[in-house]
């Protein structure tokens, strides 16, 4: 899935890591990613780990997977420059809905938290 998607890729980011349940996604703050107080602009943090998520939801094969919804909380900013590392854990699938967990850090810093939760979707015939 990663390898087709193209607005992950020209945001400069690269898989790292995707195994079952976990996918690990990183992004260096660009020039063009900063808003105007001079900090990563939070849409980009977001994007970061929903790629990580949507990494780890599709990387067993069980069909299309998406996101049905998330949650974000940011915990400190980044700044241009930095190295972000998105690592995406899946907490539970029950039927075709799931609960991911993504820790976004700079370094051995949080930078945010975010919650996914994902559904698979039916076979189409």
């Amino acid at each position: 899935m990663f390898e087709a998607d193209r607005a992950s890729k020209n945001l400069g980011m690269r898989l790292v890591r995707a195994d079952l349940g976990i996918a690990v996604v990183e992004m260096t703050v660009g020039p063009l990613m900063v808003n105007g107080h001079g900090i990563a602009h939070g849409g980009f943090v977001f994007t970061l780990a929903d790629t990580a998520f949507a990494c780890a939801c599709n990387v067993d094969g069980r069909g299309v997977t998406v996101a049905s919804g998330a949650d974000v909380t940011f915990v400190a900013p980044a700044h241009e420059g930095d190295l972000l590392v998105a690592t995406a854990e899946e907490r539970t699938v029950f039927g075709r809905s799931g609960v991911y967990d993504v820790t976004v850090r700079r370094g051995e810093e949080v930078v945010a938290e975010f919650r996914g939760r994902s559904r698979t979707l039916p076979a189409r015939g």
